[in-house]
């Protein structure tokens, strides 16, 4: 594994990486844009939109973006911007990170409260938006469902940032979960998480400041430290899949902070097993 280098700096606070179509994409939460970064470092805005966080592709090829604080999930096909859903009814509080399956579902997690003023954490569920625009309860009581992947077998996997756990279900062709099951018990508190071809998943913990890549059971096998800036988000891509993007940031995505401090950056490092 390569010590990590910049790619990417003086942003506002990156969330939500893809590695889609030969380049890097995140949201810049607070810059209130969907980035593509190609391998070089080159940024093009693909589209505006509040506070995005969560990104995802439809089958036909369309952008899915969670924007948070308005609780939608709007869809951009690459000249207009519509509101997918409306998750309102659904997610008292902020929504967050994202995942779309093969079949188009898209699972959203929720804060489940209020985080930005103070509130204490209680367990809210697991939302659902089907190809239609429907929104739907996949699984009760998650404690802050952060960031997720899908294996190639089927399997949802669940980042629980307040339970400190991976938790999977099993993933039906019609979106429904099944046979919920804790993935892994983690050592930190995970924010983003990335999957690899050998079954391991990334996980960036922002409270320990260091990446750490853990099997299902929870064992450990490799750790990237990014002392005095927070590790937030992460994924796996570039030209042989074994660039780990790490998405980094000096605060924890306050936003009036992170739009005066501008400090969030990508790092890269090549690991040993590439993504999926």
């Amino acid at each position: 594994m390569t010590a990590p280098v910049p790619l990417v700096t003086g942003r506002s606070f990156l969330e939500g990486p893809r590695w889609h179509d030969g380049a890097l994409h995140v949201s810049d939460m607070h810059g209130d844009a969907v980035l593509r970064i190609a391998p070089d470092g080159t940024i093009e805005t693909v589209v505006e939109v509040a506070q995005p966080s969560g990104l995802g592709w439809l089958p036909d090829g369309d952008l899915l973006v969670v924007s948070m604080a308005a609780r939608q999930v709007l869809r951009h096909d690459g000249a207009t911007t519509t509101v997918h859903a409306d998750l309102s009814a659904a997610a008292a509080h902020e929504i967050n990170d994202m995942v779309v399956d093969r079949h188009g579902h898209a699972f959203v997690g929720q804060f489940g409260y209020d985080l930005r003023g103070g509130g204490a954490p209680v367990p809210a569920p697991l939302l659902r938006v089907d190809p239609d625009g429907s929104v739907h309860e996949a699984a009760p009581d998650l404690r802050m469902a952060n960031g997720m992947v899908i294996t190639p077998d089927g399997v949802l996997v669940v980042a629980e940032s307040s339970g400190r756990c991976l938790t999977g279900f099993d993933l039906a062709d019609d979106g429904t979960l099944h046979h919920r099951r804790c993935w892994a018990d983690l050592p930190d508190h995970p924010d983003g998480i990335c999957l690899d071809a050998e079954g391991g998943v990334w996980i960036a913990a922002p409270v320990t400041d260091r990446f750490v890549r853990v099997e299902a059971g929870g064992a450990v096998t490799d750790v990237v430290e990014t002392p005095g800036t927070h590790a937030i988000a992460c994924v796996l891509g570039g030209i042989d899949g074994r660039t780990l993007f790490l998405l980094v940031a000096g605060t924890h995505g306050a936003r009036a902070e992170a739009q005066a401090a501008r400090d969030a950056a990508v790092l890269t490092t090549t690991v040993r097993v590439p993504g999926v």
